[in-house]
């Protein structure tokens, strides 16, 4: 039995689950999300709780997959996810052209990154940008996608990082 899909989701007030089947749709303040699970999966609402259970063992994995899924869609329409980049490196910056992201990132041309449907870009200054929407999933892929622009260089540090993430730097060459 899965620890983490035995839990059951709560359910804060202004969001609506509703499940047929084995459709799934959230609805909250910021949007709706829908989502099919897996056939080995049962979920039903109980009072103000999401309960997910499993038919076979053999499905286990499946078990807190689909559980904290559901717990992100539920989390995501009552609040945004959002990650956070932040760009080093002379020269570099960012700024919002519309619902596009245009960088200079040093290379003889702009890099222009159109957002997908339910995404956000802010920039509050040159150096950040903060990635926003209400589905983990594609928010976390856009972020990589711009990070993947210009991924950080070992010596110097240049480039797009996570702001939480932290950079090993490595010792240049040293002469004779």
């Amino acid at each position: 039995m899965s620890r983490i899909g035995k839990k059951p989701i709560a359910i804060p007030e202004g969001v609506t689950v509703t499940i047929d089947g084995q459709h799934i749709t959230t609805k909250g303040s910021k949007g709706t999300l829908e989502m099919d699970i897996h056939p080995a999966v049962k979920a039903e609402v109980k009072e103000n709780e999401v309960i997910v259970s499993i038919d076979n063992e053999a499905n286990g994995n499946l078990h807190g997959l689909t559980r904290t899924l559901i717990a992100n869609m539920i989390e995501g329409v009552n609040n945004e996810f959002s990650k956070t980049l932040q760009i080093n490196g002379v020269g570099y910056r960012a700024q919002k052209q519309g619902s596009n992201l245009v960088m200079n990132l040093g290379y003889s041309h702009q890099v222009i990154v159109e957002a997908p449907e339910g995404i956000t870009f802010d920039v509050p200054d040159a150096n950040t940008i903060i990635v926003r929407g209400i589905n983990k999933e594609v928010v976390g892929q856009t972020a990589a996608v711009v990070r993947s622009k210009r991924e950080p260089e070992v010596y110097k540090g240049k480039g797009i990082k996570y702001a939480d993430e932290h950079l090993i730097r490595k010792e240049g060459k040293t002469g004779k």
